[in-house]
């Protein structure tokens, strides 16, 4: 099951993709993909529903971010051995968090501003994972079924404000659109295998990110495992896993940034693919 949300901003409403790709509304059914929906009870409510009994929705609306009402947006470090090569730094003993604030959430093809005075706005495609099952100390033989879904995320980055003056990462990795997430949530339960999925990125049509979650150094199950150990998961948090090698950043013989006006494509395979201009901010 593919949940999403559409609608202009700040107003979105949910809805589904039927089996054809058609976008259904869900509003008579649920407020938002969020909180109570996304548990197991409220993802088994959603699936026994006939799609073709939904209200189909005309068009082509904007689609926001997959989720909503997000308490903990958090996010991985390092976390493919090659990336932190690429990086310069050593592969982490233990995974490397820090958090995105949940305001930088857009949607998958919304544009991203690059900051005002940025030179060095970077791209990172990730899979998402969203939180269903709450949970404290979660075993990793456990940690999947807490799982509601999979998304794509784009943990866009200013490695000056990341890793420059102070050198504080959340400060780099949340400047609005930061963070687009979507198109949709794949539902767990269509996505045997977190660990085997291809994840890519473009700009301007040249492939930069070209990877696997097979090469992650902490795959879900252990992210999630640790994660819960140090404080409880809520239906609707967001673990973004990390990014394969091919970052702007690494680029040889010299870094590329996003500059205005160019078009970053990414996808996650079988949780769809985001089109995203950067804009200078105003």
């Amino acid at each position: 099951m593919k949940l999403l949300r559409y609608g202009p901003p700040g107003a979105e409403k949910p809805g589904l993709l039927d089996g054809e790709g058609g976008l259904r509304d869900l509003s008579a059914e649920v407020a938002d993909i969020a909180g109570e929906a996304l548990t197991p009870a409220g993802i088994a409510r959603l699936r026994a529903l006939d799609p073709r009994a939904l209200p189909r929705v005309e068009g082509n609306p904007r689609l926001g971010p997959c989720v909503t009402g997000v308490g903990k947006f958090m996010a991985i470090g390092l976390n493919y051995a090659d990336h932190a090569a690429e990086a310069g730094m050593a592969p982490p003993a233990e995974p490397v968090l820090f958090s995105k604030y949940p305001s930088a959430m857009c949607g998958p093809n919304d544009e991203v501003i690059i900051p005002r005075g940025s030179v060095k706005t970077d791209w990172e495609v990730e899979l998402g994972v969203v939180i269903g099952r709450p949970g404290r100390h979660i075993p990793e033989s456990d940690a999947l079924a807490h799982v509601a879904g999979y998304c794509v995320v784009n943990d866009v980055s200013e490695r000056s404000l990341q890793l420059e003056g102070t050198g504080q990462w959340v400060k780099g990795k949340s400047c609005d659109t930061f963070a687009p997430t979507g198109p949709w949530l794949v539902t767990a339960d269509e996505v045997p295998d977190p660990q085997n999925l291809r994840l890519w990125l473009e700009v301007d049509g040249h492939r930069y990110q070209d990877g696997s979650t097979a090469t992650m150094i902490f795959g879900v199950a252990r992210l999630i495992s640790y994660l819960s150990g140090l404080f409880t998961l809520h239906p609707g948090d967001i673990i973004s896993t990390g990014t394969p090698p091919g970052v702007g950043m690494g680029v040889k013989p010299a870094p590329v940034y996003l500059r205005p006006g160019q078009v970053m494509r990414l996808g996650v395979e079988g949780l769809g693919e985001q089109r995203l201009r950067t804009v200078a901010e105003p």
